[in-house]
């Protein structure tokens, strides 16, 4: 083993035939420092450690080291060249689609949860109903509509009706009715009313920020947002889902929603049951928040919802939704082909949960001393308003 130096010097040395003589009797010590102050030590000692001139390439083989190494460096870069361009990558389009909807969704949740407070208040005693009793078997978990937030404290209208909030959200706000009727049994319902007519107002918001959902018509934004309100609004939930204790905690104790308080809304574990399944599995999967949002959106924009006209176009924007989000989990999930699958399976369970929540509710709606605890906005979106 030499250095590059004292090989060219030996190889220098051996070409010319050189011939060397030392000024101080042949014994001089050749360190790194002084090598060049004799050339005749230099060159003993190189034969000396091994250094052979049989070994030394002509020039027509350093020519073709050269080349050989050009060339490897040459592969090399290729290589890495078509590696890169195979390597998944987000679109400047894509980037721009994750951007907007992270801001959406910033802008209409919040994680502090301070507009909770303005809602009716939660009231907990009261008789304990047969679903409460069955649930107990289950972890205290809340309703998942109760968990949509906000960012600013906008509220609605009692008066105004599903289409008018849609075309003037942001522009109009008032507080929720706080009418509240006590010893009911269903002694959570105005709170929860309250709640989840506030988070529909926020799932109108993050909508509208869904690049191309504004220019859909008037009648296909209603109907889009009429049939995947709820949807939205369990996907939504599940950043605050707890699976420690299945509970959704909104801030304080008094918005620790557990099993008890929704069943004393009205809902049943015919709902209750797999919408923890569902929320369980959904958290599990440990999705970042750009794949949430994208999955919010892509429930929003489903072309068969009923009431729907436009389907190609919906279809148009949903694609470009779910093809962001299979390049997102290809760039940040390296073997995780099975996460899309999983994903776009959650959106199939919505559906099931969707139909049960909108049953329940609309039975609430059919019973005039528990309709009158509902929202207008609650009772257009998920019932049948009763005089």
């Amino acid at each position: 083993m030499t250095c590059e130096g004292c090989k060219g010097f030996f190889r220098r040395s051996m070409k010319r035939k050189a011939s060397f003589t030392c000024p101080f009797n042949g014994s001089c010590t050749i360190t790194k420092d002084n090598r060049r102050h004799c050339q005749a030590c230099r060159l003993k000692r190189c034969v000396d450690i091994g250094m052979m001139k049989e070994f030394i390439l002509t020039d027509e083989e350093v020519q073709r080291k050269k080349d050989l190494i050009q060339r490897r460096k040459e592969e090399e870069a290729q290589r890495e060249a078509e590696k890169e361009a195979r390597r998944p990558r987000l679109s400047d389009e894509q980037s721009h689609v994750i951007a907007t909807l992270v801001e959406a969704h910033h802008k209409t949740y919040d994680d502090s949860y301070s507009d909770f407070c303005r809602f009716r208040p939660p009231v907990r005693e009261g008789p304990v109903t047969r679903s409460a009793s069955r649930a107990a078997s289950l972890h205290s978990f809340s309703d998942a509509s109760s968990d949509s937030f906000s960012h600013s404290p906008e509220s609605v209208d009692n008066k105004m009706n599903f289409n008018n909030l849609l075309m003037m959200y942001q522009e109009h706000g008032s507080s929720l009715d706080s009418s509240e009727e006590e010893g009911s049994s269903f002694s959570m319902l105005p709170h929860l009313a309250d709640l989840v007519s506030y988070s529909i107002q926020k799932v109108i918001g993050f909508a509208k920020m869904i690049p191309g959902f504004r220019e859909l018509t008037a009648e296909d934004q209603i109907a889009l947002l009429k049939s995947s309100a709820i949807e939205v609004i369990m996907l939504r939930s599940n950043q605050s889902f707890n699976l420690e204790d299945m509970s959704w905690s909104c801030g304080g104790p008094d918005f620790k929603y557990q099993i008890s308080d929704v069943t004393k809304a009205g809902h049943s574990l015919e709902l209750l049951e797999p919408l923890v399944k569902f929320q369980v599995g959904l958290k599990k999967l440990n999705l970042h928040e750009e794949e949430h949002v994208l999955l919010m959106a892509i429930c929003l924009l489903s072309p068969d919802r009923p009431g729907v006209q436009d389907h190609s176009r919906i279809e148009a924007l949903q694609d470009k939704l779910s093809e962001t989000l299979q390049a997102y989990i290809r760039l940040h999930h390296p073997g995780g082909q099975l996460l899309y699958a999983k994903m776009i399976q959650k959106l199939a369970d919505l559906r099931s949960l969707n139909e049960e929540h909108s049953k329940q509710y609309r039975s609430l709606s059919f019973q005039p001393e528990h309709s009158m605890q509902l929202t207008p906005l609650v009772l257009e979106v998920f019932g049948s308003e009763v005089s």
